[in-house]
């Protein structure tokens, strides 16, 4: 089963989880992938390797986004 990234997203689930993992330092983590140390920091500070919002700031009910 595949999973649907987000359109812009440059990291998957797997590679999120190796940044997770805290055997290396943030800034080598960055620089062997190509990522902003920023991106590698918000990866590690997050306990699921989902894409997408933390918080969604939709108010509309899962009725109201279907029409």
């Amino acid at each position: 089963m595949g999973s649907i990234l987000h359109g812009s997203a440059r990291t998957t689930p797997r590679l999120r989880a190796e940044l997770q993992a805290p055997q290396e330092s943030t800034r080598s983590l960055a620089a062997r992938y190509g990522l902003n140390p920023k991106t590698v920091a918000k990866w590690r500070e997050r306990t699921t390797t989902a894409d997408g919002p933390l918080n969604p700031s939709s108010t509309l009910t899962s009725i109201e986004n279907v029409s």
